[in-house]
């Protein structure tokens, strides 16, 4: 029952690379929205807030459909894209990268902005008083600091993207072996009458990873906050 077939492997592997590759690229980003939205006041910031938590409450299908009419080959930004730097990203794995980066976005945002609220503000200024300016006091003092919510935020993020759907087979359909991912093949194979070991197998598959990366964020976030307190 759980030897997998190369198309079920295909398909792990994939959904392990474009939630690798989303996580790693949404990573600056959010600690950026994090840092502005937990030290910054400015006319918008409500907006803004909403705008990153939009993707959790939106349908993902109309996540998706407005990626398709954005960065698709005929879209404002997926034309200029194209034309200019030869990028597409509908109907590729890139596509499904971009759309599990933003969907899994709002959890990589949460638990850093709150690492961030939480550093007493006078750790930095002694730094400052020491010498240290604002990019090596961010780089020394609040991103150390902030490391437990960081580290949540990235594994959150990436156990969410590995498991998107909606968005993504809107985004890049569901093709396989470019962007049929695990939660893509489960469907197909849903779809089938000799389907259901397959789809079980998968369904097992991403229970497991999913559960690997929740346990891993917690304990690598209580090592870190272990660490910083010094126990």
């Amino acid at each position: 029952m759980f030897d997998l077939t190369p198309e079920e492997w295909t398909a792990i592997l994939l959904s392990l690379r474009i939630a690798t590759v989303a996580t790693l690229v949404a990573l600056p980003f959010g600690v950026a929205a994090a840092w502005v939205l937990a030290r910054k006041q400015f006319p918008g910031k409500a907006l803004l807030d909403g705008l990153i938590v939009l993707p959790l409450v939106l349908p993902p299908v109309v996540t998706g459909y407005l990626l398709l009419i954005s960065f698709g080959r005929r879209g404002p930004i997926g034309s200029f894209l194209y034309e200019t730097f030869g990028i597409v990203f509908s109907f590729r794995w890139t596509g499904a990268a971009l759309a599990c980066g933003i969907m899994a976005f709002p959890l990589l945002v949460r638990p850093i902005r709150i690492s961030f609220e939480a550093i007493d503000t006078k750790l930095e200024d002694a730094a400052a008083t020491l010498g240290a300016n604002r990019l090596w006091r961010f780089a020394t003092v609040t991103l150390p600091l902030a490391m437990p919510g960081i580290i949540a935020g990235t594994l959150l993020c990436f156990a969410k993207a590995l498991g998107e759907f909606g968005a993504t087979i809107t985004f890049v359909s569901n093709i396989p072996g470019e962007t049929q991912t695990i939660s893509a093949a489960i469907y197909t194979y849903t779809q089938t009458p000799a389907g259901d070991a397959a789809a079980l197998r998968l369904v097992i598959v991403a229970i497991v990873i999913a559960m690997a990366a929740l346990l891993a964020s917690e304990f690598f976030a209580r090592r870190a906050a272990r660490r910083l307190h010094g126990d």
